[in-house]
């Protein structure tokens, strides 16, 4: 006879189901929300059945289950793209960029006031050519202000990629014939006198 699940036991299989999603990642969102579903479905029956403590003692180890559905989805290790890493590596860049503009311009603020220690004014300051636009510094009496030096599209592409290499992502490119292994053999036809 069926059994009816509680509230508690809902709750431990939704908490099963997520833990297993945050170790799937870095699989596409499509092939997740798969993997959730079907993994709910069957604990949702199996709890009917035997119920929920043992129907996640029979689930086994989550991180093992995620190490075969990741192994199902792209093969070895190391062949996987990994979307952590690449935002990791997105991230690296994003930061090192913003911190060498605003090194940048407050070097640039630290000469203005080392020529003049009470300027007045609006002062240009050209950038780092390729990563920053022009940036203008504006000294009043009560203090200064900047305005502009934005990121250059190059640090952008320089994010994506970032991305790209850091997450391996050109190994969700369908393989073509880089994988074909069976080679064709050429006999020559013997000739006929």
């Amino acid at each position: 006879m069926p059994r009816t699940l509680t509230t508690i036991d809902r709750l431990r299989i939704e908490y099963a189901v997520w833990r297993l999603d945050g170790f799937l990642h870095d699989l596409p969102r499509r092939s997740r929300v798969a993997k959730r579903r079907e993994v709910r479905v069957n604990l949702h029956a199996a709890a009917a059945d035997v119920g929920t403590t043992d129907a996640l003692r029979q689930l086994g180890g989550l991180r093992r289950l995620a190490a075969e559905y990741l192994a199902a989805e792209y093969g070895d290790w190391d062949q996987r793209p990994t979307w952590t890493t690449g935002a990791v590596c997105m991230l690296v860049v994003q930061f090192g960029s913003y911190a060498l503009i605003e090194a940048g311009r407050s070097a640039f603020t630290a000469g203005v006031l080392a020529a003049d220690p009470h300027p007045r004014g609006t002062y240009r300051w050209a950038g780092i050519p390729y990563l920053s636009d022009d940036a203008t510094v504006t000294f009043t009496a009560t203090g200064h202000s900047s305005l502009g030096g934005a990121c250059t599209p190059l640090v952008y592409l320089g994010m994506l990629a970032a991305f790209t290499a850091g997450g391996r992502l050109w190994r969700l490119l369908p393989p073509g014939r880089r994988h074909h292994t069976a080679t064709t053999s050429y006999e020559p036809a013997e000739r006929t006198r």
